[in-house]
């Protein structure tokens, strides 16, 4: 039996079987751990190496530390157009990105960007890494004679016509007025990743090359190989194709501006939608904090789930909402805290409201229960396990917690925050941080045409100083011994694959 489940059984039964029952101690989960080596190449990139021999593949990570964050006034949706733009050809491969991996069997390949970073990630077979390196390092290191004018105005509309998919969807203009209502006008989460129109259009080759060579260079990149692979093998393939890529200048980075807000302010917008929407959001601590860790807790003892406080309440009791959630939504500078609900039909938003302040107030005056707290941590135990159960999970948590953390072990002293957390301790952070300052949007269906509701942003704030960049006149740069004049390195064999005996 999972310790978790013991967990929860032991508390059931002491709450359950009286005064004269004895006190259970019940076992703590098992300590996760993903053991790895770090090693960093002259020019300053990171690598990150976990073996994992289960399967004959290996799953590669490229994390980037640029997001849209980073953009400056005028220029949004910058680093989403760059992730376009990066894949589709680089200078020693003018095709499309995904060929060589399809070719070659690849799994879990893709990439995103977001407010704090852009990373790539593809899974392939152990005989592909050659490749796969290639293919990462040629983007990385030989990317700028490959875009032209056709190619960003191509990217450019793609960009754009995937913002008008998104405008265009029901509530998908919300994110607009949360921003705009959440963070001042100067804060670096104000505009959100998509971008403007306006923005994209005024967009030229040579600033989008100056975007690239301002940030994305070796030292300001992460990279995690997790798989069928040990050490040294990983030094000698990734020196051998990413030695000779530049560190780039020195990235400074942004600190922390949580922005709380002293007062509560609503907006209504209408919608084509089905019924009325209502999300309610709070400015909270950003990565690597301790209080982020106790607010998802709380966030998942008031609406985590069909068992949280809020579902029971508002959907099985009162019958006021189709659905209802709480969560946390984590970030480097700042993070959100955020309750949603879908109001039936009929039913007058201001009931929903009333319900939910309701039961944060009590859960403000009472904090979790033992009960509670202990079903989420569990809840939160078995998340984890079931992220790290592939080498691509792994691998993530690796990148993402280098990057944001400075530690690939960073990741450990969250889930240790997760499973000491004290009722009391969940209780306080909810005070300081959910009893005032919050938005209210609030998206009700439009009888004709929706009518748009102004934008108004809140004023600007005093931002704090951005942190310096790190040197990087001291990194250097190796001879590289690829000729990629010969193109992608073919994937002539294939792994054998050897499976478990049946059984019956």
């Amino acid at each position: 039996m999972p310790k978790t489940k013991l967990l929860s059984l032991a508390l059931a039964a002491v709450l359950s079987a009286g005064a004269y029952a004895p006190v259970v101690h019940a076992a703590q989960p098992a300590a996760i751990d993903i053991p790895h080596e770090q090693f960093t190449l002259p020019n300053g990139l990171r690598v990150v190496v976990h073996t994992d021999r289960k399967a004959p593949v290996v799953s590669v990570h490229v994390w980037y530390h640029v997001g849209s964050k980073d953009e400056p006034k005028g220029r949004t949706g910058f680093a989403h157009l760059f992730e376009h733009l990066m894949f589709n050809g680089s200078e020693n491969h003018p095709g499309k990105y995904f060929d060589p991996f399809e070719k070659a069997g690849v799994s879990d390949i893709n990439g995103t960007t977001w407010f704090d970073r852009t990373n790539y990630y593809e899974t392939v077979p152990t005989t592909a890494l050659d490749m796969a390196l290639w293919m990462e390092s040629d983007r990385m290191g030989h990317l700028l004679g490959a875009i032209d004018q056709k190619t960003l105005d191509e990217q450019r509309g793609v960009v754009q016509n995937e913002k008008r998919q998104g405008d265009n969807e029901p509530y998908g203009r919300s994110e607009y007025y949360m921003l705009a209502n959440t963070v001042p006008a100067n804060h670096p989460y104000h505009h959100s990743t998509i971008g403007s129109m306006e923005d994209l259009n005024a967009a030229s080759l040579a600033d989008v090359k100056s975007w690239f060579r301002d940030y994305y260079g070796a030292a300001n990149t992460v990279i995690v190989l997790a798989g069928d692979i040990d050490v040294s093998t990983a030094k000698e393939k990734v020196a051998k194709y990413f030695g000779d890529i530049p560190a780039g200048k020195p990235v400074p980075q942004q600190a922390k501006w949580t922005a709380p807000r002293a007062t509560s302010t609503r907006t209504q917008i209408e919608d084509r939608v089905a019924q009325v929407r209502i999300t309610r959001t709070w400015n909270i601590p950003g990565r690597g904090e301790h209080d982020l860790i106790l607010l998802d807790l709380a966030a998942d003892v008031l609406g985590g789930g069909k068992s949280s406080r809020l579902y029971q309440r508002l959907v099985y009791q009162d019958k006021l909402v189709d659905s209802v959630s709480a969560s946390v939504q984590p970030f480097e500078l700042v993070s959100a805290f955020n309750w949603e609900a879908d109001v039936k039909q009929g039913v007058e938003p201001a009931k929903v409201e009333a319900a939910v302040n309701e039961e944060l107030a009590k859960f403000l005056a009472e904090g979790p229960t033992a009960e509670e707290l202990a079903r989420y941590k569990a809840t939160a135990y078995a998340a984890n396990v079931r992220s790290l159960e592939r080498v691509g999970g792994k691998a993530s948590r690796l990148a993402e917690s280098l990057l944001y953390l400075g530690s690939a072990d960073g990741w450990k002293r969250d889930v240790e925050w997760y499973q000491s957390a004290s009722a009391a301790e969940v209780q306080a952070a909810a005070k300081r941080w959910l009893s005032k300052g919050d938005f209210t949007l609030t998206v009700v269906p439009a009888s004709g045409e929706p009518k748009d509701a102004p934008i108004i942003s809140l004023p600007a704030g005093k931002r704090p100083a951005d942190i310096p960049g790190a040197a990087t006149d001291t990194f250097t740069t190796t001879a590289s011994t690829v000729d990629r004049s010969k193109g992608v390195p073919a994937v002539s064999s294939f792994p054998d694959l050897s499976f478990p005996k049946v059984q019956r």
